[in-house]
Protein backbone atom coordinates (compact mmCIF):
# COMPACT_ATOMS: atom_id res chain seq x y z
CA UNK A 1 0.00 0.00 0.00
CA UNK A 2 1.45 2.87 -0.91
CA UNK A 3 2.09 6.20 1.96
CA UNK A 4 1.53 8.74 -0.67
CA UNK A 5 0.01 8.56 -4.02
CA UNK A 6 -0.79 11.79 -6.61
CA UNK A 7 -2.97 11.29 -9.54
CA UNK A 8 -2.78 14.29 -12.21
CA UNK A 9 -1.96 16.97 -9.68
CA UNK A 10 -2.02 20.44 -10.64
CA UNK A 11 -1.58 23.86 -9.12
CA UNK A 12 -2.27 27.18 -10.65
CA UNK A 13 -1.28 30.47 -8.96
CA UNK A 14 -3.39 33.57 -9.36
CA UNK A 15 -2.36 37.02 -8.94
CA UNK A 16 -4.22 40.52 -10.54
CA UNK A 17 -6.20 38.10 -12.58
CA UNK A 18 -2.82 36.08 -14.28
CA UNK A 19 -2.58 32.44 -13.59
CA UNK A 20 0.73 30.66 -13.51
CA UNK A 21 0.52 27.24 -13.43
CA UNK A 22 3.83 25.77 -11.03
CA UNK A 23 2.68 21.79 -11.63
CA UNK A 24 1.15 20.21 -14.73
CA UNK A 25 -0.58 16.49 -13.92
CA UNK A 26 2.09 15.25 -12.01
CA UNK A 27 1.90 11.62 -10.73
CA UNK A 28 3.43 8.89 -8.78
CA UNK A 29 3.17 6.79 -5.71
CA UNK A 30 5.90 6.58 -2.87
CA UNK A 31 6.19 3.53 -0.58
CA UNK A 32 6.82 3.15 2.99
CA UNK A 33 10.38 3.14 3.44
CA UNK A 34 11.30 4.89 0.19
CA UNK A 35 13.60 7.77 -0.35
CA UNK A 36 13.18 10.13 -2.74
CA UNK A 37 14.85 13.01 -4.23
CA UNK A 38 12.98 15.38 -6.08
CA UNK A 39 15.12 18.01 -8.22
CA UNK A 40 15.17 20.71 -11.14
CA UNK A 41 15.95 23.68 -11.94
CA UNK A 42 14.35 27.12 -10.05
CA UNK A 43 11.23 27.70 -10.89
CA UNK A 44 10.34 23.57 -11.95
CA UNK A 45 7.70 23.38 -9.22
CA UNK A 46 9.65 21.29 -6.64
CA UNK A 47 9.20 23.22 -3.72
CA UNK A 48 5.43 23.79 -4.62
CA UNK A 49 5.32 19.96 -4.86
CA UNK A 50 6.80 19.55 -1.36
CA UNK A 51 4.49 21.80 -0.09
CA UNK A 52 1.66 19.93 -1.43
CA UNK A 53 2.61 16.47 -0.32
CA UNK A 54 3.62 18.26 3.24
CA UNK A 55 0.01 18.75 3.36
CA UNK A 56 1.04 22.80 3.33
CA UNK A 57 -0.82 23.88 0.47
CA UNK A 58 -3.24 22.34 -1.45
CA UNK A 59 -3.24 21.52 -5.33
CA UNK A 60 -5.55 23.25 -7.49
CA UNK A 61 -7.12 19.70 -9.46
CA UNK A 62 -5.89 15.99 -9.15
CA UNK A 63 -6.22 13.49 -6.40
CA UNK A 64 -3.93 13.17 -3.38
CA UNK A 65 -4.01 9.90 -1.48
CA UNK A 66 -2.20 9.91 2.32
CA UNK A 67 -2.16 6.33 3.38
CA UNK A 68 -4.69 5.54 1.05
CA UNK A 69 -7.37 8.52 1.53
CA UNK A 70 -7.94 11.68 -0.31
CA UNK A 71 -6.64 14.48 1.47
CA UNK A 72 -9.91 16.08 0.06
CA UNK A 73 -11.83 14.37 2.63
CA UNK A 74 -10.04 15.51 5.40
CA UNK A 75 -11.08 17.85 7.92
CA UNK A 76 -8.39 21.16 8.53
CA UNK A 77 -8.33 19.65 12.01
CA UNK A 78 -7.26 16.11 10.52
CA UNK A 79 -4.59 17.39 8.36
CA UNK A 80 -3.13 19.65 11.32
CA UNK A 81 -3.15 16.10 13.30
CA UNK A 82 -1.45 14.42 10.29
CA UNK A 83 1.08 17.35 9.79
CA UNK A 84 2.17 17.19 13.31
CA UNK A 85 2.30 13.86 14.52
CA UNK A 86 2.53 11.90 11.11
CA UNK A 87 4.98 14.61 9.19
CA UNK A 88 8.89 15.94 10.36
CA UNK A 89 9.60 19.08 8.26
CA UNK A 90 13.28 19.96 7.84
CA UNK A 91 13.81 23.65 5.69
CA UNK A 92 17.27 25.15 4.70
CA UNK A 93 16.85 28.34 6.81
CA UNK A 94 16.82 25.98 10.37
CA UNK A 95 13.10 27.96 11.11
CA UNK A 96 14.75 27.91 15.06
CA UNK A 97 13.85 30.61 17.99
CA UNK A 98 16.45 32.66 18.16
CA UNK A 99 15.75 33.25 21.89
CA UNK A 100 14.98 29.73 22.87
CA UNK A 101 17.45 26.92 23.73
CA UNK A 102 18.00 23.78 21.37
CA UNK A 103 16.06 21.87 23.77
CA UNK A 104 13.13 23.97 24.18
CA UNK A 105 13.53 24.85 20.25
CA UNK A 106 13.15 20.84 19.79
CA UNK A 107 10.25 20.40 22.20
CA UNK A 108 7.73 22.74 20.02
CA UNK A 109 6.05 20.45 18.15
CA UNK A 110 4.99 19.02 21.58
CA UNK A 111 2.85 21.72 22.28
CA UNK A 112 0.06 20.88 19.91
CA UNK A 113 -0.06 16.71 20.76
CA UNK A 114 -1.37 15.06 23.10
CA UNK A 115 1.85 13.84 24.73
CA UNK A 116 2.16 14.48 28.59
CA UNK A 117 4.27 17.38 29.14
CA UNK A 118 5.86 15.39 32.01
CA UNK A 119 7.55 13.36 29.26
CA UNK A 120 8.43 16.19 26.72
CA UNK A 121 11.89 16.67 28.17
CA UNK A 122 12.49 13.06 27.83
CA UNK A 123 11.58 13.12 24.14
CA UNK A 124 13.34 16.19 23.24
CA UNK A 125 16.60 14.68 24.89
CA UNK A 126 16.19 11.07 23.27
CA UNK A 127 16.04 13.14 19.61
CA UNK A 128 18.66 15.36 20.29
CA UNK A 129 21.21 12.49 21.71
CA UNK A 130 20.09 10.84 18.25
CA UNK A 131 21.40 13.78 15.86
CA UNK A 132 24.83 13.93 18.51
CA UNK A 133 23.61 17.19 20.20
CA UNK A 134 23.28 16.03 24.08
CA UNK A 135 26.06 18.78 24.60
CA UNK A 136 24.34 21.21 23.61
CA UNK A 137 20.77 21.24 25.23
CA UNK A 138 21.13 24.56 27.01
CA UNK A 139 22.89 26.36 24.04
CA UNK A 140 21.20 29.17 21.83
CA UNK A 141 20.92 28.83 18.42
CA UNK A 142 23.16 31.66 17.82
CA UNK A 143 26.00 29.79 19.68
CA UNK A 144 25.95 26.64 17.00
CA UNK A 145 27.18 26.17 13.64
CA UNK A 146 24.91 26.10 10.36
CA UNK A 147 25.41 22.35 10.68
CA UNK A 148 24.36 21.97 14.18
CA UNK A 149 21.26 24.22 13.68
CA UNK A 150 20.58 22.08 11.22
CA UNK A 151 21.05 18.71 13.24
CA UNK A 152 18.44 20.51 15.91
CA UNK A 153 16.13 21.03 13.17
CA UNK A 154 15.88 17.35 12.34
CA UNK A 155 16.06 16.70 16.18
CA UNK A 156 12.72 18.90 16.18
CA UNK A 157 11.36 17.05 13.00
CA UNK A 158 11.80 13.62 14.81
CA UNK A 159 10.30 14.55 18.00
CA UNK A 160 6.71 12.65 17.54
CA UNK A 161 8.49 9.90 15.79
CA UNK A 162 7.02 10.86 12.24
CA UNK A 163 6.38 8.17 9.70
CA UNK A 164 7.50 10.41 7.02
CA UNK A 165 10.29 13.14 6.99
CA UNK A 166 10.44 16.32 4.15
CA UNK A 167 13.76 17.94 3.65
CA UNK A 168 13.67 21.23 2.01
CA UNK A 169 17.41 21.88 0.56
CA UNK A 170 18.63 20.43 3.67
CA UNK A 171 22.42 21.07 2.99
CA UNK A 172 21.75 24.00 1.04
CA UNK A 173 23.64 26.64 3.23
CA UNK A 174 26.07 24.02 4.73
CA UNK A 175 29.53 23.68 4.10
CA UNK A 176 30.55 19.89 2.50
CA UNK A 177 31.37 18.58 5.84
CA UNK A 178 28.42 19.93 7.89
CA UNK A 179 26.51 18.30 4.35
CA UNK A 180 27.85 15.37 5.13
CA UNK A 181 26.87 15.48 8.33
CA UNK A 182 23.14 16.16 7.84
CA UNK A 183 23.14 13.86 5.02
CA UNK A 184 24.29 10.73 6.81
CA UNK A 185 21.66 11.35 9.41
CA UNK A 186 18.82 11.37 7.08
CA UNK A 187 20.19 8.44 5.08
CA UNK A 188 19.92 7.01 8.40
CA UNK A 189 16.58 7.74 9.17
CA UNK A 190 15.72 5.87 6.12
CA UNK A 191 17.59 2.96 6.82
CA UNK A 192 15.30 2.85 10.11
CA UNK A 193 12.43 3.33 8.14
CA UNK A 194 11.47 6.57 7.55
CA UNK A 195 10.00 7.80 4.21
CA UNK A 196 12.19 10.36 3.05
CA UNK A 197 11.28 13.56 0.65
CA UNK A 198 14.31 15.02 -0.32
CA UNK A 199 14.07 18.73 -2.10
CA UNK A 200 17.57 19.41 -4.20
CA UNK A 201 19.26 20.98 -6.94
CA UNK A 202 22.44 19.36 -6.09
CA UNK A 203 23.23 15.60 -7.89
CA UNK A 204 25.66 14.14 -4.58
CA UNK A 205 22.70 14.81 -2.53
CA UNK A 206 20.26 13.61 -4.48
CA UNK A 207 22.10 10.22 -4.69
CA UNK A 208 21.94 9.32 -1.34
CA UNK A 209 18.16 8.22 -2.30
CA UNK A 210 16.77 4.81 -3.48
CA UNK A 211 14.88 7.05 -6.47
CA UNK A 212 14.99 10.85 -8.24
CA UNK A 213 12.37 12.54 -9.97
CA UNK A 214 13.09 15.26 -11.93
CA UNK A 215 10.82 18.19 -12.74
CA UNK A 216 10.86 20.46 -15.40
CA UNK A 217 8.36 23.61 -16.14
CA UNK A 218 6.03 22.06 -13.39
CA UNK A 219 6.01 18.47 -15.34
CA UNK A 220 8.03 15.30 -14.38
CA UNK A 221 10.96 15.11 -17.20
CA UNK A 222 11.91 11.17 -15.46
CA UNK A 223 11.62 9.15 -12.56
CA UNK A 224 14.50 6.97 -12.01
CA UNK A 225 15.68 4.40 -9.72
CA UNK A 226 19.17 4.82 -8.13
CA UNK A 227 21.20 2.14 -9.53
CA UNK A 228 24.64 3.39 -7.73
CA UNK A 229 23.48 4.66 -5.06
CA UNK A 230 25.76 6.76 -3.06
CA UNK A 231 26.40 6.22 0.64
CA UNK A 232 26.35 9.22 2.37
CA UNK A 233 29.27 8.08 4.91
CA UNK A 234 31.59 8.35 1.71
CA UNK A 235 33.58 12.13 1.51
CA UNK A 236 31.80 14.31 -1.15
CA UNK A 237 32.48 17.93 -2.43
CA UNK A 238 30.01 20.68 -2.85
Amino acid sequence: MALIEIKNINKTYEDDGLATTALKDVSFAIEPGDFVAIMGPSGSGKSTLLHILGLLDKHTSGDYFFESKNVSLYSDEELAKIRNEKVGFIFQTFNLLARTTVLENVKLPLLYSKVPEREWDGLAKEALKSVGLSHRLEHGPSELSGGERQRVAIARALIQKPSIIFADEPTGNLDSKSGQTVMEIIQKLNDSGHTVILITHETYTAESAKRIIHLRDGMIESDEKVSNRRNAFEKFVK
